[in-house]
């Protein structure tokens, strides 16, 4: 199975984009985020024609993600329990659509958009540190009550944990969001509550998957680490395949991301046919 996350910041912008992409690429479950639509918006027919079904969360022009499979998708849950809100007043915090999950074969896949942070000191990375914590506890928490499904969750995660993650300049220990202390052992807690490791560094151990419009950032590979897939052991233990699609950040209106895949091993089922003779 080819599984990808990607950030496609606008998928009715990008989704002729994305839709010949997840063909070209064989992909058989893609886990989008920042769709930036309603489910009403969504371009259901283009995947539809391709032989995706879609499961989207989106409540207005901001954030929304989605799981997108040629597989089957069963059990879909919008959020997950615990999931924080936010309200910069902090007096009415409201659900966010930053996080779907579902059953395709025998995996349970998550795609999530974990908050930007904004700036140190600002709510919103208060928010961001607390989304990642209860994130980590559901899933924690899913895995306890279903231990012999596999676990995978995709996405970006805005925070790039390794200093080798981070090859834009104008990202300062100290002073930039994405790179702090907090931001790192936030989501270092989250897989470890949840028994996840990251599926694709041990096969692509450099390379950035997001790369910002300006300044010429691309061309010059100045970019970060934030796009993740990580699993739990089950599924950590049949990956044979990984890639960065650096490649899809060219072209005709890019997104500012690109897809982050990885393959792992089917067990071929039995076939019981009769013996030939």
């Amino acid at each position: 199975m080819r599984i990808a996350t990607w950030n496609v910041n606008s998928i009715r912008t990008r989704k002729l984009r994305v839709v010949d992409f997840l063909v070209d690429a064989d992909i058989d479950v893609a886990l989008l985020q920042e769709t930036k639509c309603t489910n009403e918006q969504f371009p259901l027919e283009e995947f539809e024609a391709a032989g995706y079904e879609v499961f989207h969360w989106g409540l207005n022009q901001w954030n929304g993600v989605a799981i997108v499979s040629r597989r089957g998708i069963s059990h879909g849950e919008q959020g997950f329990v615990g999931m924080p809100g936010f309200d910069k007043n902090g007096t009415d915090p409201q659900p966010e659509a930053r996080a779907v999950s579902a059953t395709v074969g025998n995996m349970r896949l998550w795609s999530v958009y974990v908050p930007n942070g904004r700036g140190l000191n600002d709510p919103h990375m208060a928010y961001k540190l607390d989304w990642i914590e209860a994130l980590g506890q559901a899933m924690a928490d899913y895995s306890k009550e279903n231990p012999h499904i596999g676990t995978l969750v995709g996405g970006d995660f805005n925070v790039a944990p390794q200093p080798e993650d981070v090859g834009d300049p104008d990202f300062v220990e100290g002073v930039s969001t994405h790179i702090s202390p907090a931001e790192r052992g936030a989501l270092d807690s989250m897989l470890h509550t949840a028994g996840l490791s990251d599926l694709v560094r041990p096969l692509v151990p450099e390379g950035f998957s997001y790369f910002d419009y300006k300044q010429g950032k691309f061309r010059k590979n100045h970019g970060i680490r934030i796009d993740f897939l990580f699993g739990n052991h089950t599924v950590a233990d049949a990956v044979v395949g990984a890639s960065i699609e650096r490649d899809q950040r060219t072209g005709e209106q890019p997104s500012d991301h690109v897809p982050v895949v990885v393959d792992l091993h089917e067990e071929e089922e039995d076939f019981d046919a009769p013996m030939v003779f």
